[in-house]
């Protein structure tokens, strides 16, 4: 298992320099795009960087997938709630929750409480540091943006207002960023894994 592939599947995408709609100048559009491109490229050398001085964190996390792939699962049984939880049935779950983390020797992460928590979580365990909630929100975006028919029917207002909300730092994100955001490092670690293969091909 290539690890580095796994951890980084953002980084690998670079956006390049999309123009943005509106009105402005030619050369308006072209110094936004420019500027969106080179700070694009500062985001990724920075993360490429530290995943790089990361080695000692990957070779655990390569111990750990291994103990984890010799475990048993735990039986699960869904449930719907019909009704927001109360405080009793919140508190319930959590501790199920500690104890099925526990069981796998696992411990709850607490993520900042800034409306950028999901996007933090995704960053921590994509890149080993919670702080790039921003790079990681802008290419669920980028998703969200390329890929419209898989999740406009999922979202209960305009599409493009989804989106531009989405795009807004402390935005809560949802099912809909959750489910962009597997699609899309999904999408980009399999592109790395026939990357790999091809080079080893005559």
């Amino acid at each position: 298992m290539d690890h580095e592939h796994n951890r980084n599947p953002f980084a690998s995408a670079s956006a390049s320099g999309s123009g943005r709609a509106g009105g402005g100048s030619t050369s308006a559009s072209s110094n936004s795009s420019f500027s969106s491109s080179v700070a694009d490229t500062e985001d990724d050398q920075t993360i490429a960087r530290i995943l790089a001085e990361d080695e000692s964190l990957r070779r655990r996390e390569g111990m750990l997938g291994k103990r984890l792939s010799h475990l048993d699962s735990i039986p699960h049984t869904p449930r719907i709630n019909t009704k927001i939880p109360d405080v009793n049935d919140a508190t319930l779950d959590h501790e199920l929750l500690s104890v099925r983390l526990a069981t796998y020797g696992l411990a709850e992460l607490q993520m900042e409480g800034d409306g950028n928590c999901q996007f933090r979580a995704l960053a921590d365990q994509l890149f080993g540091n919670p702080d790039y909630h921003k790079h990681v929100r802008k290419h669920i975006v980028k998703q969200l943006k390329e890929q419209r028919k898989l999740y406009e029917g999922y979202v209960p207002m305009k599409y493009r207002h989804y989106t531009r909300k989405m795009k807004k730092s402390g935005e809560w994100g949802d099912h809909v960023t959750l489910q962009a955001a597997a699609d899309r490092t999904l999408c980009l670690v399999l592109s790395n894994r026939i990357l790999q293969i091809s080079h080893l091909l005559p």
